[in-house]
């Protein structure tokens, strides 16, 4: 069942969301070679409970940590640990934030240092892709149409996007319905309608689509290859979308 929003809501979605976006515009700026992705992870601990927020990951499935990091073949939901990052690395963290009952989602995939030119190519393509999946997201169109404009993007660029795992709805439950995946029909799929409000998240491969899932939660690319993650949180408005993680 789709949950729409009312003004309200979307307000206090918005308050959530700029809490994530703080926070990992703050971590931005903290990726480096030689920090550890359980540094990164108590910053962002403390980042967010100081804004009054809770971290929406931090026991979500047993999971247990207050952010995802992913590091070159990781797709998403890398666990915080003892790793250190190294030159060229790219790592892909993902922020959630809950206050007042309402959550904001975020990610972005950034670069350790100097990376490959492949890497590069990698970040900017799913960057853009997500603002063309943005984009997408007016009254009227569909989960379908959203879909298609993130892989058109993917598939000009040479990558795949990856097919096991979507965006989604986001409300008082960090996982609402409808499913968003990032490939689609235009015109199919449910219609988006005022009140909306979805998380838009690329996850897209250097190599093949495929990717292997272990019992922890954390997907890899199977063929080894790198991968980019961006998300925002969405909300379908009439006069466009409303970018609530953005700041």
């Amino acid at each position: 069942m789709i949950i729409l929003k009312n003004e309200q809501e979307i307000e206090l979605m918005a308050n959530a969301g700029r809490v994530a976006g703080l926070c990992l515009k703050m971590l931005a700026g903290k990726v480096r070679p030689g920090i550890t992705t359980a540094e990164l992870d108590r910053m962002a601990e403390e980042f967010i409970r100081g804004m009054g927020a809770i971290p929406t990951f931090k026991g979500y499935m047993g999971f247990p940590a207050s952010i995802c990091t992913s590091i070159n073949d990781e797709v998403v939901h890398g666990t915080p640990g003892p790793r250190r990052l190294e030159e060229g690395d790219v790592i892909s963290i993902d922020v959630g934030a809950t206050l007042n009952g309402y959550v904001g989602d975020t990610a972005a995939t950034f670069p350790v240092g100097k990376v490959s030119p492949l890497a590069e190519r990698l970040m900017q393509a799913t960057r853009e892709a997500l603002y063309a999946g943005i984009a997408a997201a007016v009254e009227g169109n569909t989960v379908g149409d959203i879909g298609y404009a993130v892989e058109s993007v993917v598939r000009r660029y040479g990558f795949t996007v990856v097919r096991d795992y979507a965006g989604h709805g986001v409300g008082r439950n960090m996982h609402e319905d409808p499913s968003v995946p990032n490939f689609g029909i235009p015109g199919t799929g449910p219609v988006l309608r005022r009140g909306m409000v979805i998380a838009i998240e690329p996850m897209v491969n250097a190599g093949g689509h495929e990717v292997i899932t272990f019992k922890n939660m954390r997907v890899v690319t199977k063929d080894g290859s790198l991968s980019a993650h961006f998300e925002h949180t969405v909300a379908v408005t009439p006069d466009g979308p409303r970018c609530l993680t953005e700041v």
